[in-house]
């Protein structure tokens, strides 16, 4: 699932080449993903922007925002110029730009995860009008991460990944920044005390942030492998902890799984 740092990453890939151009054609192939009825066409506005918020993408085209949660299994290509009409049934979306460029939504799952809203303005779409604070805003604080996480009678990892406490993490980063702040992931956070609290915020601030760093730049073709290759225990099961050379486990709970140090993280 793409999670904050590459859903920036591909905001600012795209802001680059579509801004101060004009949408030419707006199709959405599979009618499953599109959460507006009845939809305005955005066909011949300019972009004017490509944002991210939370784990969604919004390109503002004046006087409408196309605004995309990619789910589970969607993602983003690029093409430079249009290509062929037979793109596989993978593509749900259809966008192209007045100089031949074209973007397509796709969804590898058997059943779509992606949805798409147009609408006039990004606060219209209910999961982004509900987002909590984002730790890869440079105005994210201490105070703001306290709020969300003290004293609650939930596991860790489910509150990191709660949109609307904290925008942006799935289950991949936040495997990623327990084992950095060498949590549990099924610790409550009401069981942490200050010195684990400090911990586990640097961690979501660092992690988060090194990640955007670290995949500034990629093609999207590229953002999903060097993001797999970056994990340190996700998707590392029976793999040795980069840590401390123990052995990486699995856990499910509550309709979740986790990948962890046993070793390093209590």
């Amino acid at each position: 699932m793409p999670e904050s740092p590459e859903v920036q990453a591909l905001a600012e890939f795209l802001a680059k080449r579509m801004v101060g151009h004009r949408i030419r054609t707006f199709t959405v192939r599979d009618q499953r993903v599109l959460k507006t009825r009845p939809a305005p066409d955005p066909a011949g506005e300019q972009v004017n922007g490509v944002l991210r918020f939370g784990k969604y993408l919004d390109i503002d085209a004046g006087a409408n925002h196309v605004v995309c949660s990619l789910g589970r299994h969607g993602w983003v290509r690029w093409h430079d110029t249009r290509p062929a009409e037979a793109a596989g049934a993978e593509v749900v979306a259809r966008l192209g730009l007045d100089d031949g460029a074209t973007i397509d939504l796709v969804d590898a799952g058997e059943f779509r995860s992606v949805g798409v809203w147009i609408v006039p303005e990004t606060a219209d779409v209910p999961g982004v009008r509900k987002l909590g604070p984002d730790p890869a805003d440079l105005s994210f604080t201490r105070a703001d991460f306290r709020r969300a996480v003290d004293g609650r009678r939930k596991m860790i990892k489910a509150i990191l990944q709660e949109q609307e406490s904290l925008a942006g993490i799935g289950n991949a980063y936040s495997d990623e920044i327990l084992f950095a702040a060498k949590i549990a992931p099924t610790v409550y956070a009401s069981a942490l005390d200050d010195e684990a609290l400090d911990r586990l915020y640097t961690a979501r601030t660092t992690t988060i942030r090194g990640a955007i760093d670290a995949r500034r730049g990629l093609p999207p073709e590229e953002m999903k492998a060097a993001k797999v290759a970056a994990m340190a225990v996700h998707g590392r099961t029976g793999e040795p902890c980069p840590g401390c050379g123990g052995t990486i486990v699995d856990i499910a709970f509550g309709g979740t799984t986790a990948q962890y140090c046993p070793s390093c993280q209590h």
